[in-house]
Parts: C-alpha cells; sequence; structure tokens
C-alpha cells in the first residue's frame, strides 16, 4: 500500500491525466459531454480564494440560511433559469441543484409518495418501464414500495395497454415517466399515459418526469413541448447536469410545485432555522456554482445551439449506419443511435455500452451523441464499424 503521508506521487497522477484527457474524445457510449470547459472557472476559483473555503448548502435554499457559508443565492438563479423551460409557473415551483440524475429521482419518488399519502392515507403503487434507468426500480426497493415493472415496446417505450392492465385504481398510482431511456432513448407516450390514468381513475395520480438525459436538451430544441408541463401535465422533474450541460461530476435538477413541496414532512430543524425538505443533509456549495457559471456563460441561445447540433449529428451516424447496411435504429428526437454490438476491439476503443434484445436479433451497442462527437468522429468510428464487418466476412 501507498504510504499516505509526504511527497505527492505527480508522476503517477500526470500519467493518469494524460490518459484520461487522450480517451476522452473516443469515448461515445455513455451519456457524458465531455466539451466541460471549466478552466476559467477554476481559475477563479483558486485566485478568489474560495479553493480554501469550506461551503455546504444544508436547508431549504429558498429560505435565509443559519449557516451562512453557502452559494444559496446561485443555486435559486439556477433553478429560476430552468424553471420556465419546463413550463413551471411564476411563483409556483421550488427546486434545487442535485448531485445526480438519480438524487433527482430519490426526491421524485419520495415527494410522490408523500404527497400521495396526503390525497388518500394509502401507499401508492410505483409503476415504471422495464426499460426506464435502472434507479427508478433500485430507489422503489430501497422507499420499499410496491414497484410494478411495465413492459416496454421493441423501441423501448412502456406499453401502453401492459399499463393499463397493470394500473390498480384502488390504489395511489406514482407513475414515473421515461424521457429518453437508458438504452434506446425512447420517449414515454404521455398522451396515452394520461388517457389510461384518466380512464381508470386511480384514487389518486402523482408524475414524475424522468428526463435525465433528454431533459437537458429537449427545452432548447423544436420539441421542447415534450417536457412543458403545461402541455403534459407532471408533477416533478429530474434532469442531469453532467451529462448535456457538460460539467466534470455528476451534478443535476429537481423541480416541483410549490403545492408538492407544502405535502413533505414538516420536521423542524432548530439550528437550520426551518424544515429541511430535502433528503440529502449536506448538499453540495460547489456545483451550483459551476452550473451558474456555466448558465452564463452559455445561455438559452448557446444551449439551443447545442441540441440542434447534437440531433443533427445523431441523424448523420443513423445515416452513414444505412449506407453501409448495418443493423441500426434510432428513436424520434434522440440522440441515442442504438445498432448491432461489434467486435470487443471496437467497443472497447470507443467505450461503447452493451445491452441485449432477442426481437432486434441479439447483442446490441449504443451511442450517445454529446457535443464532443461531431462528423470527423462518427467517420473514424463508421471506418471501424467497416473494418470489423471486413474481418468477419
Amino acid at each position: 500500500l501507498p504510504a499516505f503521508a509526504g511527497d505527492v506521487d505527480m508522476n503517477r497522477l500526470n500519467a493518469f491525466a494524460k490518459k484520461m484527457v487522450e480517451g476522452k474524445n473516443q469515448s461515445i457510449g455513455y451519456p457524458v459531454n465531455q466539451n466541460v470547459d471549466l478552466q476559467e472557472f477554476y481559475r477563479w476559483f483558486a485566485d478568489s480564494g474560495l479553493a480554501n473555503v469550506a461551503m455546504n448548502n444544508v436547508g431549504n435554499p429558498r429560505k435565509p440560511a443559519l449557516m451562512h457559508l453557502n452559494t444559496h443565492q446561485f443555486e435559486n438563479e439556477v433553478i429560476d433559469f430552468f424553471a420556465p423551460k419546463y413550463g413551471f409557473q411564476p411563483n409556483d415551483y421550488w427546486g434545487i441543484v442535485t448531485m445526480s440524475g438519480t438524487d433527482g429521482n430519490n426526491h421524485g419518488v419520495y415527494f410522490g409518495v408523500k404527497y400521495l399519502l396526503s390525497q388518500s392515507k394509502k401507499k401508492p403503487i410505483l409503476y415504471v418501464s422495464e426499460e426506464a434507468h435502472y434507479s427508478i426500480k433500485k430507489l422503489g426497493d430501497l422507499q420499499n414500495l410496491d414497484m410494478r415493472l411495465i413492459k416496454a415496446d421493441v423501441k423501448g417505450k412502456i406499453d401502453i395497454q401492459a399499463f393499463e392492465k397493470a394500473l390498480d385504481p384502488k390504489r395511489p398510482a406514482l407513475v414515473v415517466i421515461a424521457m429518453g431511456t437508458t438504452f434506446k432513448g425512447a420517449i414515454d407516450d404521455q398522451v396515452a399515459i394520461d388517457k389510461v390514468l384518466k380512464k381508470k381513475k386511480p384514487v389518486a395520480v402523482y408524475r414524475h418526469l424522468d428526463a435525465a438525459l433528454f431533459g437537458g436538451y429537449l427545452p432548447f430544441s423544436e420539441h421542447k413541448n415534450l417536457v412543458d408541463r403545461t402541455v403534459h401535465h407532471f408533477d416533478s422533474v429530474a434532469v442531469s447536469g453532467h451529462k448535456f450541460f457538460g460539467f466534470d461530476e455528476p451534478l443535476g435538477l429537481f423541480i416541483t410545485t410549490n403545492d408538492v413541496l407544502k405535502r413533505q414532512n414538516p420536521f423542524q430543524v432548530s439550528y437550520l432555522n426551518d424544515a429541511v425538505p430535502t433528503i440529502t443533509c449536506s448538499r453540495s456549495a460547489l456545483g451550483p456554482l459551476k452550473f451558474w457559471w456555466k448558465v452564463q456563460k452559455t445561455g438559452h441561445e448557446g444551449y439551443s445551439k447545442q441540441a440542434a447540433e447534437i440531433l443533427k449529428n445523431a441523424a448523420y451516424l443513423k445515416q452513414r449506419l444505412d449506407e453501409i447496411n448495418y443493423p441500426a435504429w434510432r428513436n424520434d428526437f434522440s440522440n441515442t443511435v442504438y445498432f448491432k454490438r461489434p467486435s470487443q476491439w471496437v467497443m472497447k476503443n470507443w467505450d461503447l455500452a452493451p445491452d441485449h434484445d432477442k426481437r432486434l436479433g441479439g447483442d446490441l451497442a449504443h451511442d450517445i451523441v454529446m457535443q464532443h462527437e461531431g462528423p470527423d468522429t462518427i467517420d473514424r468510428f463508421i471506418e471501424d464499424i467497416r473494418k470489423d464487418m471486413a474481418a468477419k466476412k
């Protein structure tokens, strides 16, 4: 074991950094924007002296905090920027910068349970597609909920007939709607889900939008209505920050309404001067500060350009695969292209993610086109696919 006292092994650290930097542009199988570009922020962070200050965003960011070393003001401005993008009305929203999409989903499920209990006094059933992110299944287990996993169609969307059959109208329904399933990038049909709920009329309903990936770019695209709660009603939304927005660590957003917030557990914490509605107690103060910096630097126009670019490049990738007759699929409004799994050397070289679906011929892989993957990178990837195809003839 290394001795953790004395000089830092800079040779080891530099070798590690070199490997990470060299590999980032060929990491295309996971939804992480490698165009992080936070050098200027960190120079300011060090030069300002904040790198030597321990801050903590514990508590409700909308209430005065007794612990003054926080970035609540910046966290609130981040939420103020994003809440209208998802159709939340002025003065009727509450949100936080989370540590990840899963943290946001955890709040969505927990807040949903408490909201539904306030409506009916009955514990709800959690309904979620089998192709939704695995965090929902884990969180259902963590929160000891009755959970109905609903099968998905071949393109990854929740099967509406299966959902209707599984829905128990005698129990409150906590419905998690996937805006971009993990592997195939499918969007659950909110209109069809709503029709089923209106038809079967559960005693109470809470809709949480798991928009970890697509919730980043859809509000800045021509398809923004898909995540607008004035068009498709939902009670809360979780979005990842480190995917579309481009951060060097996991971050996210959770936003809900004031009505949902007031139905949470009112545990008063005297030394924090308020009830603390968040599941997490201590929360990062640096994350909201970085998010605020990014929003200031990029703005709506910048994010709109990025959204258009990744969707255009995803279409280009699908086109190139079609040109060489390589089995591939892409859902509407999606930056995910999934295809027949290539050989292991291609998987490793491009950091591709694997899956399996016998309905599509068996082993699959996918490429999630983010901002660092342009046409030149796609062309190089296609050349490796062509080489792999030739070697298998």
